[in-house]
């Protein structure tokens, strides 16, 4: 409803075309909160780890998801870009399969393809398959846990360094933008490291290393298998238990607390030789254990949830100042950043920020208009529905958040969402969008004069 339109006719009328309106939003909400076409099953293996089996007997495809606590937040200085390195060398096989290639000949044998992927504060090790397979799936990713070889390191050093160079220049400098930006947000804090570390700890790296850490962070205790599909947890859970009986029990790792640091506006540049500027600006935000957080998820989306939404609309289609801008929230289980992300022609920088910070401060000034967050929350009921049938976003979500805190059901997440009000969303931005929590980053040809003029721009932020 569009609380700006104007109000004509009785009052009568005026009062049954809200129960109308009332009504079809109530529809609206029910569709999504109707019983989902799956079931998620949680339980605890012998040794400590962590089950979480998703039933979802309509779909014809399975998967097999490790979740494990490590990453460059659980790094120092010295030990930074391990948790990546122990991520490439577990492809080089474990005693049943003793090489890369016989590893992958078995995973790719029953259909699937292995998965890895290094974030800030998890890691996630992830195999598709064909549901039929499942049984066997399972035995060679209990077997990769439990008697991994880390040979060849020599040779995935190598690799790693080709990885890390893709993010340097001719100088052997970082101009990767969100590992600027991060680095300033978080200074000395872990979460401000680069992710693969830097290439003096890659080339110094040893087998012992590896080994060391992997013993302290892949301990059944630290880790959610997540298996889905075509399944139940009756069925599955033996066959989870023996796959990874050998798996230590370990220690849950404990990471550093986040902090908002609060002395912003920090603005940091990187000249670097290119025909396009890459610039964030990113806010620190509330983690999703914070009531406020729902409604920067709204708000969010509001900014940008396609391409009639604010941030392409203005900066895109409307003043051509970039081809391609984006907007969203990193969320860390402790902590979220709300990050605007785009390119551009160097000259066009300093307009493109002014822009975008203006776009945001009226957050702030300005309630959003109703028909905007109706929008928002039918898109946001969209994009839950749809993923009852992608396996990886349930995986992600039940799978994923259960290494920090029970999830939400989606049914909750959609209550929670249809809640936000536009007073809710202008509160969350003024507690947000404030300069104190401002960094913008940038990497690119950038002028003294065209660096001048952003830091004008930032220092007009209000």
């Amino acid at each position: 409803m569009n609380n700006d339109a104007p109000q004509h006719g009785s009052a009568s009328l005026r009062r049954q075309k809200k129960s109308q309106e009332l009504t079809a939003g109530g529809a609206a909400v029910d569709r999504a909160l109707r019983p989902p076409p799956y079931r998620v099953v949680r339980s605890l293996l012998p040794n400590g780890l962590r089950l979480v089996a998703i039933e979802t007997p309509h779909l014809h495809t399975a998967s097999i998801a490790l979740y494990a606590r490590v990453g460059a937040r659980y790094e120092t200085r010295r030990t930074n870009g391990l948790s990546h390195f122990v991520e490439h060398m577990l492809f080089r096989g474990c005693e049943r399969f003793g090489s890369s290639y016989s590893l992958n000949y078995a995973i790719e044998s029953v259909g699937g393809t292995l998965y890895a992927e290094t974030g800030r504060d998890y890691s996630l090790y992830q195999i598709p398959l064909h549901p039929g397979e499942l049984p066997r799936g399972l035995e060679i990713m209990g077997d990769l846990f439990t008697t991994p070889v880390f040979s060849d390191i020599d040779l995935e050093r190598k690799i790693i360094v080709e990885e890390i160079l893709e993010d340097l220049d001719e100088d052997g400098r970082n101009v990767n933008v969100d590992d600027l930006s991060r680095a300033t947000i978080w200074g000395d804090h872990p979460l401000g490291f680069p992710i693969t570390g830097p290439l003096r700890n890659v080339k110094r790296f040893r087998t012992e290393d590896v080994r060391a850490h992997f013993g302290k962070f892949y301990g059944a205790r630290n880790m959610v298998l997540c298996l889905a599909g075509p399944l139940s947890h009756e069925q599955v859970a033996p066959l989870a238990a023996a796959a990874f009986s050998r798996l230590r029990p370990g220690r849950r790792a404990r990471p550093l607390a986040a902090r908002v640091r609060g002395v912003g506006p920090r603005f940091r540049s990187l000249h670097n030789e290119s025909a396009q500027t890459h610039v964030q600006l990113v806010w620190e935000g509330v983690p999703d254990s914070d009531p406020d957080y729902v409604a920067l998820s709204a708000l969010s989306r509001i900014l940008d949830d396609g391409m009639s939404t604010r941030l392409h609309y203005q900066i895109c289609d409307q003043k051509g100042l970039a081809y391609q801008v984006s907007g969203g929230i990193e969320p860390l289980h402790d902590t979220a950043l709300l990050e605007v992300d785009a390119a551009c022609a160097p000259a066009k920088l300093p307009a493109l920020v002014t822009e975008a910070l203006s776009m945001l401060a009226r957050f702030r000034t300005e309630p959003v208009r109703e028909e905007d967050l109706a929008k928002a929350k039918r898109r946001y009921r969209g994009d839950i529905e749809a993923g009852y049938d992608d396996l990886d976003a349930l995986s992600g979500w039940y799978g994923g958040t259960e290494l920090f805190h029970k999830p939400r059901s989606h049914a909750d997440r959609v209550r929670l969402f249809d809640a936000v009000t536009v007073e809710r969303i202008q509160r969350v931005a003024r507690r947000v969008l404030g300069r104190e929590r401002l960094t913008v980053a940038v990497v690119g040809a950038l002028s003294d004069s065209v660096a001048r003029r952003v830091r004008a721009a930032i220092r007009a932020y209000r």
